[in-house]
């Protein structure tokens, strides 16, 4: 097999394709020929080295969608030949393994360039919205960075919910695409008033759900946009690691719920399970649809990174081999 390995950390140029041995499926496992998959902004991080406990070297991908081609002991919810896609670290590669607990059915209405770009950004969503916030209908939901894979995909998931929808973006163009794609409203948070707009628009209500992916710069304007007994749900720090705020929010009762689907105890029994049975349904009958803005050949990862950089796309940058 092949595969794009980084052995040291740094630029897009790090990352290599080379000849890898062939993987071998342990217990619980399943081999999976790649047909395609998705780009992540957090791989440019772990490529560059400032993604927390990235070890050297690896395999670039984070999700892929493609046919098993062998089993591991103990599985059971699959077999060769089966189409599938899920979250499996080494996927920009021929071959890669999945674990059965995080491999999904690929329904045959969706071709495998969609199912790679569902994973990570979709079950992120899922998890913050589901699971973690319990989005009930007739909220109002807020979503930074509307434009990326996780918050084009919360859009319809809050959609779905029956809530509100408004989300945020730094440029003008991805505003529009994001009201055109559903959204009530979208804010350009490098020139509006967030907390202004956001009361104007919820008629003096404010965000009962805010899903906050930037960080550092854009937090303040949050908390100032949230109703009372709004939760704020923290999964990411593009602008910003460092949150600071004033314990006054108290006052608001206000909740900030972090989490992390690699890491929650609750991600697998609850999101996979409920993603499993509800969602992969609404995919395959064309109520979700996952958002793909460009479709690459595998050999053009360094461009595919160059985009994600620049952040001119909306939704996913998808590799296929």
């Amino acid at each position: 097999m092949h595969g794009w390995l980084v052995a040291e950390f740094g630029g897009p140029d790090v990352m290599r394709w080379v000849e890898l041995p062939d993987p071998v499926p342990g217990p619980g496992q399943l081999r999976v020929k790649v047909h395609a998959s998705g780009i992540n902004f957090a791989e440019t991080r772990m490529r560059a080295g400032t993604y927390s406990g990235q070890q050297l070297p690896f395999v670039m991908g984070m999700e892929s969608a493609g046919v098993v081609e062998a089993i591991g002991p103990g599985v059971t919810t699959m077999k060769v030949g089966d189409r599938v896609f899920g979250r499996a670290r080494g996927s920009h590669a021929t071959h890669v393994l999945f674990d059965e607990v995080h491999t999904l059915p690929l329904p045959e209405s969706l071709s495998f360039v969609e199912g790679a770009a569902i994973p990570v950004g979709w079950l992120t969503a899922w998890h913050a919205l589901v699971t973690v916030a319990r989005a009930r209908a007739g909220e109002r939901v807020l979503i930074e960075a509307i434009a990326s894979s996780v918050g084009s995909a919360a859009l319809q998931i809050a959609r779905w919910q029956g809530c509100w929808v408004a989300g945020t973006a730094s440029r003008d163009d991805k505003c529009a695409r994001a009201v055109a794609a559903g959204a009530a409203a979208a804010y350009n948070y490098k020139t509006m008033n967030l907390p202004e707009c956001v009361l104007r628009d919820t008629a003096g209500h404010g965000i009962d759900i805010g899903l906050m992916t930037i960080g550092e710069e854009t937090a303040t304007a949050l908390f100032d946009s949230m109703a009372a007994e709004g939760r704020i749900v923290m999964y990411g720090s593009t602008g910003g690691r460092q949150v600071c705020f004033s314990l006054n929010i108290g006052t608001r009762n206000l909740q900030l719920l972090a989490m992390s689907i690699s890491t929650s105890a609750r991600f697998v029994p609850e999101s996979m399970r409920s993603f499993r049975q509800i969602a992969v349904e609404l995919f395959a009958k064309g109520d979700f649809k996952a958002v793909v803005d460009t479709t690459l050949p595998m050999s053009e990862l360094v461009r595919a990174h160059e985009m994600v950089d620049s952040r001119t796309h909306f939704g996913k940058v998808v590799l296929v081999n």
